[in-house]
């Protein structure tokens, strides 16, 4: 990959990155839930679901992820929809333990989320050949795609967790904080309820 191309795959994937989507939803959420570590968790997951397209894609295993599709979709919308029904169901003096046991929770809900997106992977198969070529993919390109990726979708969904925990601050009566976790609970199971009826 040239620096020029480089360049241009980041400024794309940032300014995708940043456009509302579930996954955003998802991230500001969790982050007003229980804090911008989280958040940051979350956009962790989100980042793990990418690469693990942007692997299939580069390598020729796009049939495998698309017939694999309908199975991530029907797990990351479960687990979305029991994530969100459980805050419905947690009652406020229990936050701050929530908040101790839900690390791989946080991760898992953005795997999943990006996983469970069926446009994902033929996103990336249709994207990526405009910045690199496929055949034969070096090993060197693969870790510029993976680096840039990293910082253009991380970078974009870290300041929407950034956005969000400011905003957090502004809400610290235990009425609030229930009422942000009926919202982000709500938002977890339309989105969850969202990808299956795209299926």
């Amino acid at each position: 990959m040239t620096l020029s191309s480089t360049a241009a795959l980041f400024a794309a994937m940032f300014v995708l990155a940043i456009i509302p989507s579930p996954s955003v939803f998802v991230v500001v959420a969790r982050t007003i839930e229980s804090g911008f570590i989280h958040g940051l968790v979350t956009v962790l997951g989100i980042i793990a679901g990418d690469l693990i397209f942007i692997i299939l894609a580069l390598y020729g295993l796009g049939i495998i992820a698309e017939t694999m599709s309908s199975l991530f979709i029907y797990l990351g919308s479960a687990y979305l929809i029991w994530l969100g029904i459980g805050l419905w169901r947690t009652k406020s003096v229990e936050i701050q333990e929530l908040q101790a046991l839900s690390w791989s929770s946080h991760f898992l809900c953005g795997l999943f989320m990006t996983l469970a997106d069926p446009k994902a992977i033929l996103f990336y198969i249709s994207f990526l050949p405009a910045f690199i070529e496929f055949s034969p993919v070096s090993l060197f390109d693969t870790g510029i795609v993976i680096v840039v990726a990293t910082l253009a979708v991380g970078g974009a969904k870290l300041g929407y967790a950034y956005m969000a925990n400011k905003s957090r601050l502004l809400f610290e009566s235990s009425r609030a904080k229930k009422g942000i976790n009926m919202t982000a609970g709500a938002v977890m199971i339309g989105t969850g309820l969202f990808l299956i009826a795209k299926i």
